[in-house]
This record gives structure tokens, sequence and C-alpha cells, in this order.
């Protein structure tokens, strides 16, 4: 589902701006914004037999959808997805300063900043978010391999 082009770390860099989009896509789609742990998330018990309404659109009001609406609604489906991949590796590495410069990474910081809070030089920040990114892509194409024909597979650089 990734666009052609589209890189680990491009997506890392536009990951605070995908999130403000979403939020303002959900608002003039959905007229409210959709928590994350509610995207596309199965109910069970008794919440799954109660009725209730749709958060997303129906068949319906799909096909009443404007060109400029349906392109909305396909940028959020995308942005929702890459958001979802970035914050389902929160920390997930093995070491607690990988999990840390990845979260400053992700909240916007630059390196000087991230390099600054936890005592140690830009280089080994840039080395690390290198290293992230591998570990991102190599995960993301053992996924690939087994079930998720709709992406394109990345290359690593070693």
């Amino acid at each position: 589902m990734f666009k052609t082009g589209t890189s680990i770390a491009s997506i890392i860099a536009d990951y605070q701006m995908m999130k403000t989009e979403i939020a303002r896509l959900e608002q003039i789609l959905y007229g409210f914004k959709i928590p994350m742990d509610n995207w596309g998330v199965a109910q069970y018990g008794l919440d799954a037999a109660m009725p209730k309404g749709s958060s997303g659109k129906s068949e319906s009001e799909l096909k009443k959808m404007d060109v400029r609406e349906r392109k909305q609604l396909e940028r959020l489906t995308y942005m929702r997805y890459c958001v979802s991949i970035l914050e389902n590796f929160t920390n997930t590495f093995s070491d607690l300063r990988t999990n840390i410069i990845y979260d400053h990474i992700l909240d916007g910081w630059t390196y000087r900043q991230i390099a600054s809070e936890l005592g140690v030089g830009v280089t080994y920040v840039k080395e690390r978010k290198h290293q992230i990114i591998d570990i991102i892509v190599s995960a993301r194409n053992a996924q690939n391999a087994q079930n998720d024909h709709y992406l394109p597979k990345e290359k690593s650089a070693v």
C-alpha cells in the first residue's frame, strides 16, 4: 500500500504532518475524530451484538461522494496505514536508547536535540536512526513476503 517511491525514512519524516492531516480529514469526512485504537478494530461479546452506527461511509454514501471527497478518503486510508505501521514499532527495539531516539524522531526532534538529551553525539543518533529504518524495512519485507502483496519490497542499505 506504500505509494511507489515512498520510503520508510520519508514516512517517518512526515509522521507529525500525517497525524495532523488524519485528524483534519476525519473531521471533514465523519464530523469527528476517530481514536487510532478504533481504526478497523473488531469487537467481541455483547459489544459486537449490539446495534450501532458505522464510523465509516456506507455504500450509498460512497456513491454520493464527489471526486474530491473520494480522494480525501483514499488519502486518509493511506495515512492511517502509514501511521499505524510506525506506531506499531514503538518500544519494540532491543535497547532503551533506541526506543527513546525513535520516539523523539517521531515527535519531530532534531538530531542535535536528541543527542543533547541523551548525552551522545549527533553521529550516534544518525546511526541509530539508520538502524531503526533498517529494522522496520526488514520487518515490513518479511511481512510482505508472507501476506501483503500490495506493498512494494524496500531495499535496505547495508
